[in-house]
């Protein structure tokens, strides 16, 4: 590597958020991944990540988090917890990608009009504002925000479902809103 391209790629580190992955819960030993690739092997979708798990946890720890919660790994993840189980260090790397996925999701920076991030926020905004998910409110978000295209082909089916009764036409709510927000708030560190 030349000099100048290793300035340029230091210079692109951030050490603040190499320190914050480390204090994540499952991040505390991620200074102990050797490397070895046992977690990318054991991912059946490694092949369709931007970036295998080994390749995101070395990026994570070194603190590169335009090109972490820029990629379209931590969306591919199944979270079926495999790389966990070949990890000869015992890392929580599907606890990491989590905490990937959330700080993406408030910093905004996950891929533009990708399903998965759009789904995960629009699932915790109803939580927040309502206390619990109404499905055809949630996917409706979901296509409008990504492809609403697809969201005027599926109309005639959701009429479908409205006149037979098996959907809702008004979001669900829970009583004592105010009661779950204040949990929220707590686990969220609000």
């Amino acid at each position: 590597m030349r000099i100048e391209e290793k300035v340029k790629r230091e210079s692109r580190r951030d050490p603040e958020f190499a320190r914050w992955v480390r204090s994540v819960a499952g991040g505390e030993d991620i200074r102990r991944c050797i490397q070895c690739g046992a977690c990318s092997s054991a991912c059946q979708l490694s092949s369709y990540m931007d970036y295998t798990p080994r390749r995101i946890i070395n990026l994570a720890r070194e603190g590169f988090k335009k090109e972490v919660l820029g990629s379209f790994t931590i969306w591919l993840c199944a979270s079926c917890y495999a790389c966990r189980a070949q990890c000869p260090k015992e890392i929580k790397i599907t606890d990491i990608m989590y905490a990937l996925k959330r700080r993406a999701i408030r910093e905004g920076t996950y891929p533009a009009r990708f399903p998965t991030a759009v789904m995960a926020k629009e699932f915790a905004n109803m939580i927040f504002s309502r206390g619990r998910v109404t499905e055809n409110y949630l996917v409706t978000m979901l296509f409008l925000k990504t492809n609403w295209f697809k969201f005027l082909g599926m109309s005639r089916l959701g009429l479908g479902l409205l006149r037979a009764g098996r959907m809702s036409f008004f979001p669900d709510s829970v009583k004592n809103r105010s009661e779950i927000k204040t949990i929220l708030n707590a686990v969220d560190g609000k």
